[in-house]
């Protein structure tokens, strides 16, 4: 944090007399312009305090230059978005002009988090039920979150401060927010795992193709209807209480909970159908490739080694680790992913090659060689040191509102 308010000062108070090293004597010129996509940069850890800023390039003059020149471009066929329009419309109106975007969707993102902590407060194990109450409170915060994530974009566009950075930084919270989401659906920790790893796929899937394809693009069912759909489970929580989904199904012999779960099933495979055949039909780029020029295959390589270890120690944990710490597991892996993504989308955003490799693969390394090598350090005390190092990492990363 201290090397972006670092940045940040010379950004705000200096002359930007190095604007030409960095864009070239062609590119632009606007402070603010450069500003932004330089915190950007800075938030993301691809800035440091020596060299003008960088100890490590990983962003170039001209990845820089493409990320100032990003426009967001998506479309949508969502079956709910249009009658959700009128009350999000609504809702903008009644935000205040001088509220930044960005904050709306911070807001968002702490009451999501905030409610997933009640929750793993009364089931730290995903095996305890819940009180309704808050399973009512995990209701109203994603709802919450769902309509604060829809109108920052608006606020943005009715107040003129549409910038990369606010599109990265929405994407990030979202990513977070997935996690979030997995947590409190864990009341079985098999369950749970396999939610929340659907969910990180379809999640990176979607910023894959758009990769591939240079639009964000929806589908008739995509993230507008899950999110309903898991509020709507939230809701009959509270209203029957958790255990209603062990109730076994007159004449069938089969517990309630089986239909949301095949419901999500059909979900999880139309979603990746839908964004598996954007990929295969080739991308924007020369010769099929991606808007980076690249394969449309690479992305899948750096999302792999959060998955493939994260299935491996699972099953294969002596100490049972996932099954005793469902909650801590998923909520390291899932900042894992999130990392990863982000990375996708700034790669995307900049038109430039994936970065393969992330500090934030160490943590599952950690924990599959640990595991593979019967180091004599407990798997507990390793998965502790994983998710503590993610989230600082993550903060720091997504400490907008301090500019």
């Amino acid at each position: 944090m201290a090397v972006c308010f670092d940045v940040r000062q010379r950004l705000l108070y200096d002359s930007c007399g190095h604007t030409d090293q960095l864009w070239g004597q062609d590119g632009p010129t606007n402070k603010s312009e450069l500003r932004w996509i330089l915190v950007t940069c800075c938030e993301l850890g691809m800035l440091d305090r020596n060299m003008l800023f960088y100890r490590e390039k990983l962003l170039s003059p001209t990845q820089l230059k493409r990320l100032g020149e990003h426009k967001y471009s998506y479309s949508s066929s969502s079956l709910l978005d249009p009658f959700l329009q009128p009350y999000w419309n609504w809702l903008v109106s009644k935000v205040p002009p001088w509220l930044a975007p960005n904050l709306i969707t911070v807001v968002g993102l702490i009451i999501n988090i905030l409610t997933t902590l009640i929750l793993v407060w009364f089931s730290p194990d995903a095996r305890g039920e819940a009180p309704r109450w808050a399973c009512l409170i995990c209701a109203l915060g994603l709802f919450v979150y769902q309509s604060l994530d829809a109108i920052d974009g608006k606020q943005a566009r009715l107040t003129g401060t549409s910038t990369p950075l606010g599109e990265l930084f929405d994407h990030g919270c979202d990513s977070i927010s997935t996690a979030c989401v997995a947590v409190q659906l864990g009341h079985y920790p098999a369950w749970m795992f396999f939610q929340c790893f659907c969910a990180m796929t379809l999640f990176y899937c979607a910023h894959w193709q758009t990769y591939v394809s240079g639009t964000l693009k929806f589908s008739k069912i995509d993230v507008t209807e899950a999110q309903f759909t898991i509020i709507f489970i939230h809701l009959v929580s509270a209203i029957f209480g958790p255990s209603v989904w062990m109730t076994k199904l007159p004449g069938l012999m089969v517990e309630v909970k089986l239909v949301p779960i095949s419901i999500a099933v059909m979900m999880t495979l139309l979603l990746a159908y839908s964004n598996i055949s954007i990929i295969v039909q080739g991308g924007v780029g020369k010769n099929g490739s991606t808007v980076a020029g690249t394969s449309v295959l690479s992305p899948i390589i750096p999302f792999s080694m959060v998955v493939v270890p994260a299935f491996i120690i699972y099953r294969k944990s002596v100490e049972h680790v996932y099954e005793n710490h469902p909650v801590l597991y998923i909520l390291a892996f899932g900042m894992v992913a999130a990392k990863v993504t982000n990375r996708l989308v700034v790669a995307h955003m900049s038109k430039s090659e994936l970065e393969y490799l992330d500090s934030s693969l160490i943590g599952p390394a950690m924990l599959f060689l640990n595991q593979y090598f019967n180091f004599f350090i407990q798997e507990y005390i390793v998965l502790w040191l994983c998710l503590v190092r993610l989230l600082s990492a993550t903060l720091n990363k997504h400490n907008y509102w301090y500019f």
